[in-house]
C-alpha cells in the first residue's frame, strides 16, 4: 500500500466500507485517526423523514469501530459548508432548470477539500476514504492517476473526477482492490456491529426521493389545496437569485421553477401543461403527463421559456456535449482530439467517444454512437482503459 507508520485520517461515516478502510490501514502499521462530518441536521429533512446518514447512530457506529480497533476518532462540524457547497447548489441549479450531481459537490468540497485543509492544519500525512477507486503514480509523466476500482459493479470513479493532483498526492483509497462481498466479510469477521448495514441509495438530504418537495420547502414554496404558493418569510437570497428577479419582486412572485408551462416537442409544436420545470429531469420517461402513440422522453428543460422539450426516444439521441468546469488529471491538457470512453451519468456503461478541449475550461465530447440526451448539470466523466483522463459538468 504506501509507507508504514504514516500518519491518516481516515473519512468514517459509520457505514461498511470505511470501517474495513479503517481496519485494513491499521493492520498494514498506519497511525489512523477516524473522523466523521457532520453535515446536516434534523431541521434539514422532513418531519418523521429518516435519512441513512448523518444521525448519531452514524457517528456512534464510527466511534464503535475506532473504540475496536483502538485509534482515536473526532466528529467535525461541518455544517455549514455542506448547506452552502451542497444543498445550495443543490437548490440552485434545479431552479435553474438543470440537474445536480449533488454527491459530486460533497465529495469536491467536503470529503476532500475540507478534510484535506483539515489534515493539512493537523500535520497529518493523508486522507483515507471508503471509495471503490484507485490511484497510481504515473512515472512516465510524473502526475498521479485516478483508477477505476477492481469491482466494476462498486466503481465510484465518476464522482471523484474533480480529483487535484495535490489530492492525489496525499489520498489513500484501502478499498480499491476489494469487492463489496469481501468488506463485508472481512467486518463480520472482525465483529463489527454495521458489517450488513445498508447503503444508502438516495441523496441522503431527500432520503424520499421528493426532490422539487426538498427544495419547495428550502424556498418557502408551499402548496395550498393544489395550488403552489409562497411563504415570503422564508424566501432566501439563492431562490431570489435563480429566478432572476429583485428582491422585493421575488418574494412577491412564484419561483419561475415552480410555475405551470407548455410541453412541446422539439418542432415546437404544444403537446400540453406541465407542472413546473423543477418536477422534470432530463431523460425522464415516466410521469410527463401527455399521451402520445409511443413513450416521450424529456428532452430539455428550457428555463427562459418555461418550456418542457420532449421527444421518442429516437428523437432525444444527442451526438455531443460540451462541459465546463473542466478538472484533467491524466493530462494537464488534451492538446489533440483523443479518443476515450465516457459517461455521462453513474450508472452508465461507459461508449466510445472523442474528446477535444476547445478552451481553457471547456471539453467538446463526441460520440461514436447517439447517446440519450445528458442533462447539463451532470459530468461527462473520460476514461482511458481504468485510467480517469479527466471531466467537466455537462452544459
Amino acid at each position: 500500500m504506501e509507507k508504514a507508520h504514516a500518519s491518516v485520517m481516515m473519512a468514517m461515516s459509520g457505514g461498511v466500507d470505511s470501517s474495513v478502510a479503517a481496519l485494513l490501514l491499521t493492520e498494514a502499521g498506519f497511525r489512523v485517526t477516524g473522523v466523521t462530518m457532520k453535515l446536516f441536521g434534523a431541521d434539514v429533512l422532513e418531519p418523521d423523514c429518516d435519512s441513512s446518514c448523518c444521525s448519531l447512530d452514524d457517528v456512534e457506529d464510527a466511534r464503535a469501530v475506532c473504540r475496536r480497533l483502538g485509534v482515536p476518532h473526532h466528529t467535525f462540524n461541518f455544517g455549514d459548508l455542506f448547506g452552502e457547497a451542497v444543498i445550495g447548489r443543490f437548490c440552485d441549479a434545479y431552479l435553474a432548470g438543470t440537474t445536480p450531481n449533488p454527491c459530486i459537490d460533497c465529495n469536491r468540497f467536503l470529503k476532500f477539500e475540507a478534510l484535506q485543509r483539515r489534515r493539512r492544519e493537523l500535520g497529518l500525512d493523508a486522507v483515507a476514504t471508503g471509495h471503490y477507486a484507485r490511484r497510481a503514480f504515473d512515472e512516465t509523466t510524473g502526475r498521479w492517476q485516478l483508477l477505476r476500482a477492481r469491482d466494476a459493479a462498486k466503481d465510484q470513479s465518476y464522482v471523484l473526477y474533480h480529483l487535484t493532483q495535490d489530492s492525489l498526492a496525499h489520498m489513500m483509497f484501502p478499498l480499491g482492490d476489494l469487492t463489496k462481498p469481501e468488506v463485508r466479510a472481512l467486518a463480520r469477521a472482525h465483529g463489527f456491529g454495521n458489517a450488513e448495514k445498508a447503503e444508502s441509495q438516495d441523496i441522503c438530504f431527500v432520503p424520499d426521493g421528493d426532490y422539487a418537495a426538498f427544495i419547495a420547502r428550502r424556498c418557502g414554496v408551499a402548496a395550498n389545496d393544489g395550488t403552489a404558493r409562497v411563504n415570503t418569510a422564508r424566501v432566501g437570497e439563492r431562490a431570489r437569485a435563480a429566478e432572476g428577479a429583485s428582491a422585493a419582486s421575488s418574494a412577491a412572485a412564484l419561483p419561475a421553477a415552480f410555475q405551470p408551462g407548455e410541453i412541446v416537442d422539439r418542432a415546437g409544436r404544444v403537446l400540453g401543461r406541465h407542472r413546473g420545470l423543477i418536477h422534470y429531469t432530463v431523460g425522464q420517461r415516466k410521469g410527463i403527463g401527455v399521451a402520445a402513440p409511443e413513450p416521450l422522453y424529456v428532452f430539455a428543460k428550457d428555463a427562459a421559456a418555461n418550456r418542457l422539450v420532449v421527444g421518442t426516444a429516437a428523437e432525444v439521441q444527442v451526438r455531443e456535449v460540451t462541459a465546463r468546469d473542466v478538472n484533467l488529471i491524466a493530462v494537464e491538457r488534451i492538446e489533440a482530439p483523443r479518443a476515450v470512453t465516457a459517461k455521462t451519468h453513474y450508472r452508465q456503461r461507459p461508449v466510445a467517444a472523442t474528446v477535444e478541449q476547445t478552451g481553457d475550461d471547456e471539453l467538446r465530447v463526441v460520440f461514436d454512437e447517439p447517446q440519450r440526451a445528458a442533462a447539463p448539470g451532470q459530468a461527462a466523466v473520460l476514461y482511458d482503459g481504468d485510467v480517469v483522463v479527466g471531466g467537466g459538468t455537462i452544459c
